[in-house]
């Protein structure tokens, strides 16, 4: 009595790959893995990319925020202005102190 295959990726061979391609990446869009194999020798897995989801619905949204510490605006504030400088600076004073548009002969 033989004992059946593990179920795992299905096994292609290095000429399946080049000659089913389009089959193989049908297979890959659906979810499956492939085990490419040369000679009998298993050599690499091909895996389906993992798609990123683009929204996160409210519910999820509330149920991760759960666990996230409490901001203190405030406190939020005070660090802002101890780190960063919010004065406004015309970019072009700096290139005039470096003397990049100094006016030359015409």
């Amino acid at each position: 009595m033989s004992t059946p295959e593990p179920v795992g990726p299905a096994r292609i061979s290095q000429r399946d790959l080049r000659n089913r391609s389009a089959e193989i990446m049908d297979a890959l869009e659906r979810g499956e893995r492939c085990a490419v194999t040369r000679n009998g020798d298993h050599i690499g897995d091909l895996v389906p990319i993992r798609r990123r989801r683009r929204a996160v619905s409210r519910a999820e949204f509330a149920a991760m925020s759960r666990g996230m510490p409490r901001l203190d605006d405030r406190e939020y504030r005070a660090d802002l202005e101890r780190h960063v400088n919010d004065d406004l600076y015309d970019p072009y004073d700096r290139a005039y102190g470096r003397g990049e548009f100094t006016e030359g002969p015409r």
